[in-house]
């Protein structure tokens, strides 16, 4: 190590920093991120064999979205590690792909790595990772650590072999999510229009010639309107709603969505913008552009695009880590600079471990949850219902779509998997209870945030076919709302918040 390197631009530091991301996923058997376990009944459907009685109630077909990254990872995964372990061993890794990214894109961007550079790790664990859209995080990831290779390869000259590498990264990395090759394109655009600005070039000039160099990275327009085009096209809409918007902005690092969070969450956009205004530091023209370009698109999204849901809140840890990777201290005051890195990795090592406490206490919940599934014959026919509080309210349970580790466990069916063209490769084909087959059918919110489609409690035990199903499941229940006295309902399993119960079938119902 040179002498004169301070400790927080080290190798070793860095690399403790990748490693330190993975820390808060190793406990949990499921990673306690609110749609995966919906996406890992997705992938035991996509995997099922053909003799699968999963495929009497679900139907996969495969065709070209920008939405596939752990879909297709999972599949040859699955078959050394076993699915559930597979999932773990591919989320686990996403934090640390991003946290890689974020160090590399900075020390290309100034040749170091700037003191307070640690303050935009937690970004990895934002609001959208915790939501569980892996496909997108692992595609930001990816793109992130793309970029630092289009800088390294710019700054070293090798224009051509980027050209062709990008060629095939580009089109990679729409497969794995399109958001994350648009948000790479929108990266290498702005470093692309700085270099020419700052040779001397007009800003039009330098923007044509931007958008030839990132030429490379467009084919995958061709499979945008390839996909757009067919049964996967997908609704987009709701723009412009500020409301949602400035909450998505508050809480980029929402966990448990308690004072801490917000407050941490305050503390980066303030970093943000005393980074942005430049009174104490150091802008990165490059960087500062692209988090610019990145706020606009922020702002432009609406909240569905293309079937997907939080279009435009997905975006917002990523704008808010590129801004604070755009400026660096003024001052050479050593003892300042490492009072402001010292301050920097404490705050990502205090998120690190406040989160890592509440993924603990998630993941015995859903194991508490999910002890019900030892009472469950493989080939079920099961109605779940989630007692959930509204997305606003702080401590999640992050139980919405538990229920569908019944799938992977039991190859039952059971309701809440997604069917929204343009997101997903699933269709639910049952007949039999066609408005309580997909979700939201499993979730019950209290009145004020119940969502569309969905059921009211008790109400919803009292509508849906029983017929239909062989088993009823009460999920994040208090035993004093469970049903009593019901003689078509006998308990076979009860947990301290949840409770299973077998329907009595009637002659008439078979």
């Amino acid at each position: 190590m040179n002498p004169s390197q301070p400790w927080w631009s080290t190798r070793a530091f860095a690399y403790a920093m990748i490693l330190i991301a993975a820390i808060q996923l190793l406990l949990p058997t499921i990673p306690p991120l609110v749609d995966l376990p919906g996406h890992m009944g997705r992938y035991a459907i996509q995997m099922a064999p053909p003799d699968s009685g999963l495929h009497r109630w679900f139907e996969f077909r495969w065709a070209v979205i920008g939405n596939l990254g752990v879909d297709l990872l999972v599949m040859p995964l699955s078959k050394i590690f076993g699915l559930e372990l597979a999932v773990k061993l591919i989320v686990l890794t996403i934090p640390s792909l991003t946290v890689a990214g974020l160090l590399l894109v900075a020390r290309e961007a100034y040749g170091d790595l700037p003191p307070n550079a640690a303050f935009a790790l937690p970004l990895a664990y934002g609001y959208p990772f915790d939501f569980g859209f892996v496909n997108f995080s692992l595609s930001m990831g990816l793109a992130i650590l793309g970029f630092a290779l289009w800088l390294r390869l710019g700054r070293t000259g090798h224009l051509r072999l980027r050209a062709v590498l990008f060629l095939f990264y580009g089109i990679a990395l729409w497969f794995v999510h399109s958001f994350g090759w648009g948000t790479l394109g929108l990266l290498a655009f702005a470093c692309e229009l700085v270099r020419r600005h700052n040779s001397g070039k007009l800003w039009l000039r330098s923007a044509w010639e931007a958008g030839w160099a990132t030429s490379p990275l467009m084919p995958p327009i061709l499979l945008m309107l390839a996909w757009r085009s067919g049964h996967v096209a997908g609704f987009t809409g709701d723009w412009f709603n500020w409301k949602v918007k400035t909450f998505f902005l508050f809480h980029i690092l929402r966990n448990e969505g308690g004072p801490f969070d917000l407050w941490s969450s305050k503390l980066l956009l303030f970093l943000g913008i005393m980074g942005s205004v430049g009174i104490v530091f150091r802008r990165n023209a490059a960087l500062m552009l692209a988090a610019v370009i990145l706020i606009a698109t922020f702002i432009i999204l609406p909240r569905i695009a293309l079937g997907s849901a939080y279009a435009d809140m997905r975006l917002a840890p990523f704008m808010i880590a590129f801004l604070l990777l755009a400026a660096r201290p003024k001052t050479e005051d050593r003892r300042i600079l490492n009072a402001v890195a010292i301050a920097a990795v404490a705050f990502f090592l205090v998120r690190i471990g406040v989160q890592t406490e509440s993924y603990v206490r998630l993941d015995r919940g859903f194991r508490a949850q999910l002890q019900a599934l030892n009472h469950v014959p493989k080939n079920a026919r099961i109605y779940a219902l989630t007692d959930l509080t509204c997305l606003s309210k702080p401590h999640w349970t992050r139980l919405d779509h538990i229920e569908a580790m019944a799938i992977v466990r039991r190859e039952a069916f059971v309701n809440g998997q997604w069917a929204m063209a343009g997101a997903q490769l699933l269709t639910v084909d049952y007949p039999d209870a066609p408005k309580f087959a997909k979700d939201p059918t499993q979730i019950i919110r209290p009145g004020p945030c119940k969502q569309k489609d969905s059921y009211t409690y008790p109400a919803g035990i009292k509508q849906f076919p029983r017929h239909a199903f062989d088993y009823l499941w009460l999920i994040n229940f208090a035993p004093q709302r469970w049903p009593k006295g019901d003689p078509g309902l006998i308990p076979v399993w009860q947990g301290a918040k949840g409770v299973l119960y077998r329907i009595r079938k009637t002659p008439s119902a078979g």
